[in-house]
C-alpha cells in the first residue's frame, strides 16, 4: 500500500509540476487509430518539437491539445488542471495554422484585434496591444494592408501577433513554414525563437522537417504511425537513436542533406 501511495503522489508531482501532461491518448477515426496510448509531458517555457511523416498523427495530437477534436481515452493537464474536455476558448493556448488563417476582408491591425475585441478590451486597449505586438513582428508599417497583400512570411508573423495577443501562454504551431520559401524559414526560425524568450511562452512545435526541428527545439519527439519513437534533446536522439525508425529518420535524412552541399562547400573553398 506504501509503495502504491509514493507513486500516485509521484505522478501527481509530476503533473503538478510540468506545463502540460498527456497520458494514455488515444484516438481513432473509424477503424483507423491515429493514436495509440501517447504519453508525454512538456516543460514549462521549453520549445518542443513534434516530428514525423505525414500521416504519423502529430496534427492530430495537436488538434487534442487545442480542443478542436477529442480524446477516445486518455487525459490532457496542464499546469496540473484536467483540461480534456475543455472548449478550445477555456484552454490559455494559441495556435498558428499552416494555411495562417487570416481574415482577407481585414486589415493587419484589425486581424489582430478581432480576438481581443471578442474577449473584452475596449476599442481602444485593443489597438494600442495590436499595434505593440506588431510592432514587436516588425509589421508596423503594414497594419492598413490586407492579408493578401503581404508575402507569405509576413502573413506567418500576423497570425503569430494575433495568437500572442491573446496572452497564450502555450503556443502550438502547425508546420508554420513548410509553405515558405528557403530564405524566409531562415529568418523566421530566429523570430520564433526570439518571441519565445521574449513572452517566456511554452511552444509545442509540429513539423515533418527534420533540420527544422533541430534548430529550433529543446526537446524533440519522434513519432511514427501513431506512436511516440523517442522523446529528447537533439544530441541524445543524434547519438543514441532509440530504434532503427529514428536513425532512418532523423540521423540518416539530416546526413543526406550535409552530403547535398558537401560539393558546394568545397567548390567554394
Amino acid at each position: 500500500m506504501d509503495v502504491l501511495i509514493e507513486k500516485t503522489d509521484k505522478a501527481k508531482t509530476s503533473v503538478a509540476a510540468s506545463k502540460l501532461v498527456i497520458t494514455d491518448v488515444r484516438k481513432s477515426f473509424g477503424t483507423d487509430t491515429v493514436l495509440h496510448t501517447v504519453g508525454f509531458t512538456v516543460k514549462n517555457g521549453e520549445f518542443l518539437s513534434i516530428l514525423g511523416a505525414s500521416g504519423c498523427g502529430k496534427t492530430t495530437l495537436l488538434r487534442i491539445l487545442i480542443g478542436l477534436e477529442s480524446v477516445d481515452s486518455g487525459t490532457v493537464f496542464k499546469d496540473g488542471v484536467d483540461i480534456t474536455h475543455q472548449p478550445p476558448s477555456k484552454r490559455g493556448m494559441g495556435i498558428v495554422f499552416q494555411n495562417y488563417a487570416l481574415f482577407e476582408n481585414m486589415t493587419v491591425l484589425r486581424n489582430v484585434e478581432y480576438a481581443l475585441r471578442h474577449n473584452g478590451y475596449s476599442k481602444e486597449a485593443a489597438r494600442e496591444r495590436s499595434l505593440n505586438l506588431l510592432g514587436r513582428v516588425g509589421l508596423s508599417d503594414q497594419a492598413k494592408k490586407r492579408p493578401f497583400e503581404l508575402s507569405g512570411g509576413q502573413q506567418q508573423r500576423v497570425a503569430i501577433a494575433r495568437t500572442l495577443a491573446m496572452n497564450s501562454d502555450i503556443i502550438l504551431l502547425d508546420e508554420p513554414m513548410s509553405a515558405l520559401d528557403v530564405d524566409t524559414r531562415l529568418a523566421l526560425r530566429g523570430e520564433i525563437k526570439a518571441l519565445q524568450r521574449e513572452f517566456e511562452s511554452t511552444i509545442v512545435y509540429v513539423t515533418h522537417d527534420q533540420e527544422e526541428a533541430f534548430a529550433l527545439s529543446d526537446r524533440i519527439m519522434v513519432m511514427h504511425e501513431g506512436r511516440i519513437q523517442q522523446l529528447g534533446t537533439p544530441r541524445e536522439i543524434i547519438d543514441h537513436p532509440a530504434n532503427d525508425y529514428v536513425e532512418r529518420f532523423v540521423a540518416h535524412n539530416i546526413q543526406l542533406k550535409i552530403d547535398s552541399l558537401l560539393p558546394f562547400v568545397r567548390s567554394a573553398s
